[in-house]
């Protein structure tokens, strides 16, 4: 995931419900609960750690029984010592105390517990990163240093890989064409990693290395929803003992087809905010939906210039709800004025949020029916309310007006289909229309006349199309 473009807008929660999330993970939890149960008999080792025997206390405060149950409180432990909830006094003697930062837990404000939360999941995102206990194990030499390369293990590979499968998992869950709040598979999240793009038929090697991610990330994934960051579904046991080989034959009534089986993952809107988090601070430009609500008209529709539809749509509602219409519809238009090669989206942009707003805005429509550049738009929002005495454009300003929309559509969307449906259309309903297009007085003339001639199916319109292109960049000196 590149970094040079920005993310599309995503939609959060309000913090104060976000940080009732937090509080409520089991990590989070888990975490507050031993630091307030720790106290002048608490001793940790040399890392920070539980001592060993402290382990099956700290298991009965938490409520937590079973194999794992001393696992799980050293990983609370943990995260209540990396996100100041408790407090080591001497390293030496190994005591401890109730650290400062266990009071915004409930006295701070949302960002604070929000902020204690985002220490916490670094750590478990760092865990993640790690392999096995029995590996480390095994691959400890006599001085009790590991031996990283018998584990065939990269910490920074692995580090990089989860942040990889994680940025795809948020720019699926924000994506107007992705899965918004339903699940992902997981070998469509591993293979995001592995297949490339212009890969067809995965070969077999390309299909064990997505086979070897999947079992990774569904270890990964089981450790990180107790942070809250996912809600995960795992891997199917029975579907792991039969890619392991130990299954003698398939479990009676097992559909292979079911894709839940080879597990399902979703965001939940805790981790959007956190993964959003993390991607700002790693330098990617990542927009919420909202943010733009104190902004001026120009600052609006510069920035959803960018946005996919649904979202400049939703941002532009936020953006109206705190104006009058009229004023509003006066700033967007000031706004959409320009030559630049922005300027054709910018009013598309400014057509489109003017569409949400009422009759209220008449005036402001009025005013500009002899604006060159904001005539044609206006006469259109005037005509599709069926307001009365709408002058008729000149045939220049509908000329004008359609190299200005195919200018737009060409910024926002590229060679869409909708664009060549476009392209098709004007060409079948005005005859000669290359022939008086090129004249247009437009800065995108004949970047708009090159483009249907990229995109019409028909060859013989096609190179009348790049002809009219090329008389409009000799017109133009260009």
């Amino acid at each position: 995931m590149s970094d040079s473009s920005p993310l599309p807008p995503v939609r959060l929660h309000p913090e104060a419900e976000l940080a009732r999330d937090a509080l409520s993970t089991p990590l989070l939890s888990r975490s507050a609960r031993l630091a307030r149960w720790a106290g002048p008999d608490t001793r940790v080792d040399a890392g920070g750690g539980l001592v060993d025997e402290q382990l099956p206390a700290a298991a009965e405060v938490l409520g937590l029984s079973g194999d794992d149950a001393a696992a799980y409180a050293s990983e609370a432990w943990r995260v209540a010592v990396d996100t100041g909830l408790v407090e080591i006094l001497d390293e030496s003697s190994g005591t401890v105390a109730t650290g400062a930062d266990l009071a915004l837990l409930t006295g701070g404000s949302p960002q604070d517990v929000l902020g204690v939360w985002l220490t916490a999941l670094e750590t478990v995102l760092a865990d993640a990163s790690v392999p096995d206990l029995d590996g480390l194990v095994d691959a400890m030499d006599a001085g009790g240093e590991v031996d990283l390369s018998s584990l065939d293990w990269d910490p920074e590979a692995e580090a990089e890989f989860l942040d990889g499968v994680l940025g795809n998992l948020y720019l699926l869950t924000v994506s107007e064409d992705g899965p918004g709040e339903a699940p992902v598979p997981l070998p469509a999240l591993a293979a995001s990693m592995i297949v490339p793009s212009d890969m067809g038929e995965p070969t077999n090697d390309v299909l064990e290395q997505v086979s070897d991610a999947m079992m990774r990330l569904d270890d990964q994934f089981r450790l990180l929803e107790p942070a809250g960051l996912v809600e995960y579904q795992p891997v199917d046991e029975a579907l792991m003992a039969d890619i392991d080989g130990d299954a003698e034959e398939p479990p009676a009534g097992l559909d292979d087809t079911d894709v839940s089986r080879y597990g399902m993952v979703r965001l939940t809107p805790l981790g959007l905010y956190g993964l959003r988090s993390r991607l700002l601070e790693a330098g990617f430009e990542a927009p919420v939906v909202g943010e733009l609500a104190d902004k001026g008209a120009d600052t609006l529709l510069a920035e959803t210039a960018a946005f996919p539809q649904m979202a400049a749509r939703a941002e532009t509602e936020l953006w109206l709800v705190r104006r009058e219409p009229l004023a509003a519809a006066r700033e967007l238009l000031a706004a959409a004025r320009g030559s630049d090669t922005g300027g054709p989206l910018r009013r598309l942009r400014c057509q489109q949020a003017l569409s949400l707003v009422g009759a209220e805005a008449e005036p402001a429509l009025r005013e500009v029916l002899d604006d060159p550049e904001l005539g044609g738009l206006a006469r259109v929002w005037l005509t599709e309310r069926g307001a009365a005495d709408v002058p008729a454009p000149s045939q220049d300003l509908v000329f004008w007006l359609t190299v200005d929309t195919v200018a737009a559509q060409l910024a926002a969307e590229g060679n869409s289909d909708e664009l060549r449906a476009l392209v098709e259309g004007l060409a079948a309903q005005h005859r000669g229309f290359f022939a008086a297009a090129w004249r247009v007085e437009h800065p995108a003339t004949a970047d708009v006349l090159e483009a249907m001639g990229r995109l019409h199916p028909d060859k013989k319109i096609a190179k009348e199309a790049r002809k009219a292109a090329f008389k409009a960049r000799s017109q133009h000196g260009g």
